[in-house]
Parts: structure tokens; sequence; C-alpha cells
């Protein structure tokens, strides 16, 4: 594609500079390792590295020009940008042909619960007769393949390279997980949802958003009329509620306790689901048999029902998509363990979402719970006593353990989380090594007890002193029980 197209797209001020003309660009590229021949490269400036400077090793590599925000002494064509971020998702989707134009845009941003969403929404699009993409924090799939995937939302040209693909193998929707970090950094813009969903609103990432306030704007971006069509919103949620009222744009509310547009009552929660009539006001009313268990899957499950609505889809559909959803990878998932126990592995990591999965294991628990748990290094450190103080008060044993501690020592973490259970007087351990410490739950486990695993959920590895070691937790529980069962 000629590099003077790309330029075309990008709106604001833009300057070029040398020839551009005749410019053929084979690739696009953020990263100066990756660069080959003909490569448009992208100077993005970051928080702990400037791209600028790795320039000239691009241009070595092949880069035919370079995007930046400041005008470099590098003797190939240059395009003076305002802001790098979003002149990657303007070009990329240009380079890409605008798949999304092709795609049904489905988007769903909030603390909590947007993978359990996505794959629900998946589900009831595909019931309706819809081959259907995700992208999100689990993987990204395309119909039933599955792609590995780093971010929840990923980079601009990864995600374009996605959309293509969805578009080519025949889509005709695709459901998004939107984090704040990539609204926040620019990664969708020019990019517009059919509909737009905010789940819910809690403290995490507090190392990125220097408040809760600048979180709360950065996901609020999501639902400007530019990026998407229709609004969805959890009405029993405050904060989401003011802020999507505050915009004064119509929008669809779910919820159980206010009163919404579509709502569940007759709720029974189980080990292993629960039930719930579903309504949407003077349309329909449908019965729900959910196989995920929690008060918030009934949330989840009721967000999903809405964006499916403003879609276009029926109630025969819709409830047998969230039927047909048996688990979600990593949240509450239950282990087949053929133990007299059980154990939950869930990705519960902030405050909110470890509260959330603890009460309710606690609501069908017939024995002691049991939380394991640690905190990521090199993240919001404020949450760590908090997530002390929520277990203590919610668990009957609590073991400490270290989950990512990434560059940080792993006993500073798990200090911090002493420092707000120890008030609440529950009993624990702390054990820093984490097979170990799941070697240790699953030794103290009774009949009838439940085993939560928090904060892993579907990752797949540990990250210690900056390197990712392999750590799947289904893997490492089986392996323990046989190993204790061969002791016994």
């Amino acid at each position: 594609m000629k590099l003077s197209a790309l330029i075309g797209c990008l709106p604001g001020s833009v300057q070029a500079i040398g020839n551009v003309e005749g410019v053929e660009i084979a690739s696009l590229c953020n990263d100066s390792r990756k660069v080959k021949p003909g490569a448009l490269f992208f100077c993005t400036p970051g928080v702990r590295l400037d791209a600028h400077k790795f320039a000239p090793q691009a241009v070595e590599k092949g880069a035919a020009a370079l995007v930046v925000e400041r005008r470099l002494d590098i003797d190939v064509p240059q395009v003076l940008v305002e802001d790098v971020r979003a002149a990657i998702s303007y070009m990329a989707a240009e380079f890409y042909g605008h798949p999304a134009d092709a795609l049904l845009m489905l988007g769903i941003t909030g603390t909590k619960g947007k993978t359990t969403t996505s794959f629900l929404i998946k589900s009831i699009m595909e019931e309706a007769g819809m081959k259907t993409g995700l992208i999100g924090t689990v993987c990204s799939m395309i119909g039933d393949e599955t792609i590995p995937t780093q971010l929840t939302t990923p980079d601009p040209i990864e995600t374009q390279q996605l959309l293509r693909r969805m578009a080519d193998a025949g889509c005709g929707c695709v459901v998004m997980e939107v984090s704040a970090h990539a609204l926040d950094m620019e990664r969708l813009a020019g990019v517009k949802f059919r509909v737009g969903a905010f789940s819910n609103f809690s403290q995490d990432h507090l190392d990125y958003f220097d408040s809760m306030d600048t979180y709360f704007a950065a996901k609020m971006k999501f639902f400007a009329p530019e990026s998407c069509e229709e609004i969805v919103y959890n009405v029993d949620d405050e904060r989401v509620k003011a802020g999507v009222e505050a915009l004064g744009r119509r929008a669809l509310r779910t919820g159980i306790r206010e009163c919404a547009d579509v709502y569940a009552n007759d709720i029974e929660i189980g080990e292993r689901g629960c039930s719930f009539l579903m309504t949407w006001h003077k349309q329909f009313r449908i019965s729900i048999s959910l196989r995920l268990a929690g008060i918030f899957n009934v949330y989840n499950a009721l967000m999903a029902a809405g964006v499916c609505i403003c879609a276009g889809v029926g109630p025969e559909a819709i409830r047998r998509g969230l039927e047909a959803v048996r688990a979600v990878p990593g949240r509450i998932e239950l282990l087949e363990t053929d133990t007299p126990y059980r154990v939950i592995l869930d990705y519960a990591h902030s405050p909110d979402s470890l509260e959330n999965i603890l009460k309710a294991v606690r609501e069908t628990a017939k024995g002691r719970m049991i939380a394991l748990f640690g905190c990521g290094g090199n993240r919001d450190a404020a949450k760590r006593p908090l997530m002390g103080e929520i277990a203590g008060r919610l668990s009957d044993f609590c073991i400490l353990t270290s989950d990512n501690p990434r560059n940080e020592d792993p006993m500073d973490i798990l200090n911090a989380i002493e420092a707000g259970i120890k008030p609440t007087g529950c009993e624990y351990i702390v054990i820093e090594n984490r097979r170990e410490a799941i070697r240790r739950a699953l030794s103290l486990a009774k009949p009838g007890d439940v085993v939560v695993l928090a904060g892993k959920g579907h990752e797949t590895y540990q990250e210690i002193r900056g390197v990712k070691h392999p750590f799947d937790e289904k893997i490492v529980v089986a392996e323990l029980l046989e190993e204790i069962g061969n002791r016994e």
C-alpha cells in the first residue's frame, strides 16, 4: 500500500517529511526487533521506553518510513503526527481494509466480567446463526479456532490483523473485550462498535491510572458517539449508572435490584449453576438454567442478553446461547478432581473480584472455605491489604502465596497482604512457593470443603524476576493430587 494513502486516512495535523510519494509500505510494525524490509515503523512514546530512540535500528533493518511525534535526524521519509498511538490505529485499519466495517462489532468494558460476558455473547450470536469472532483476555477465537493472545485488547496492528482474518473467514460478528488501557492508549481509535456495554466499576489498575476518577474516565471514552452506536449498562452499579446517564444518550439497562429494562428474578443459586427468569420489559420472559455459578454470573448473563437484544437477537437464541456455555476458562471454574472436596479456579486478582468469588462459593459451601491467593508484583500495591482483609473476613482458612511477583520481592507483597488479614482474626499461613501452597491446601481439605485458587485463572505461567515459568494450575492440581494419592 502507498504511504500517501495511509497518510490520507489520518485526522488532525499531519506533516510529511521527505519524499513520501511512491513509497510502498509492505507491513506495519511498532517493535524495532521485528521490522522487515518495507515496513512502516511507528515511534511510539511510552512510560519506560520511547521508540523514537530505536528508529535508527528500524531503518537499518529496512523500514521504508517512520511515523513520529518529533522530527528525527534520519534520512528516511517521516510522517509527523500529534499522537503516534492514534495514528497506528487509523493507519492499521486503512492498511487492512477497514475489516470492522464489514462486521457487527460488539464490545464490553468494565472492571470484572468482561471475559465471561464475551463468551456468553459469542454463544448467543452463534445460536442466532452468525459465525462469531472473539478478542479477549483468555484468547481470541475465529469460530471454533483458538488463537493465543497476550493482552485483553491487543495492539492496533494485531487487532486489525485479527479483524481481517475474521472477516475473511466468514465471521459476521465480533465480540471484543475493551480494556481501559486500550482506550487510554487509543488502540481502538477509528473503530466503531454497534453496541458498547459497561458491566461494573471497582478498584483495579491504579499502578497505571493515577486515580479511580482517571480510570473511570478512560472507560467512559468507549461510550462516545463516535465509538459506539448503542449502550448497554448495569444499572445496579451506581458509578456506572451515573456515568452513563450523564451522557444523555439512550441506553438499555440491565440489573436485578434497580428498575431495569432487562432484569432477573426468582433467582436460585447452586454449586454448579443458577436458574432465574429473565424479562425484557414488555417484550419477553424466559426461564434460564445457567451452568455458571454465582450471582455475578446472573449479571453477566443479563449483560450478554442486553447486548444481543440490541443486535437484534430473539429470546430463543438468547436462552439457548446462555445455557450452552458450560464453563469459561479460569472463571469460577470447578476442576474435575474426583475428591470429596471441591477445587475452584478463578482469575480474581482485585479486591472486588476476590470478594465476589468468595461470597459466591460461601453460598453453597457445605464445609470450610480455604482461600489461596496472592497479589501481582509491579502493580497496584494499595489493593494488597484490602484483599487480605476480604479473604480473612470471608474465608475459614487462608494460604497467602505468590501470584506473579514479577520484579518485586515476593515477601514484600505477602507482608502487605498480611497487614490486611491479621485484624480479621482468620487463621492463615504464608507459603511463598505457589506449588507448595497448593499442595498444602489440597492436603488440608476435608470432605465438604471448598478450595479456592484465586489469581491465576486461565494463565499458564508464573512471572518471577521478569522470567515467565510454565505454571498451569489445572496441571499442577492434577499432578499434586496424584502425588498425594500415591503417598496415602
